[in-house]
């Protein structure tokens, strides 16, 4: 993989989830902190619906060309459950004492 370039790679296996499941697929913390090398989006999600062989778009971060082979493992995959909501419309939403303060306000006095 090219210096500061993603590809997608095959695993080599598909996968059928289990109904309100679906996969995060995780960098490996060692290769991404020896080799510069995690999942392109950061977290990636299988859905419980698909039925294709699972990929992994991997990015190299470093300014060096690294190798990936057959076998190697290059991401982690976590099932977690996830509860469907019904989403409803509203022209106001209730008021907090953070209000719509943006990145970092929580942590103000």
């Amino acid at each position: 993989i090219q210096p500061h370039q993603t590809v997608v790679l095959a695993t080599g296996w598909a996968m059928e989830l289990p109904n309100r499941y679906f996969g995060a697929i995780f960098a490996r913390s060692g290769l991404a902190t020896n080799e510069g090398l995690r999942p392109a989006n950061c977290v990636g999600i299988v859905d419980e619906d698909y039925r294709g062989m699972v990929k992994v778009a991997l990015h190299n971060d470093s300014d060096f060309v690294r190798y990936v082979n057959i076998g190697d493992r290059i991401a982690q995959l976590i099932l977690l459950p996830y509860k469907p909501l019904d989403f409803q419309e509203v022209e106001e939403l209730s008021d907090t004492k953070r209000g719509m303060g943006g990145f970092g306000s929580s942590g103000k006095q």
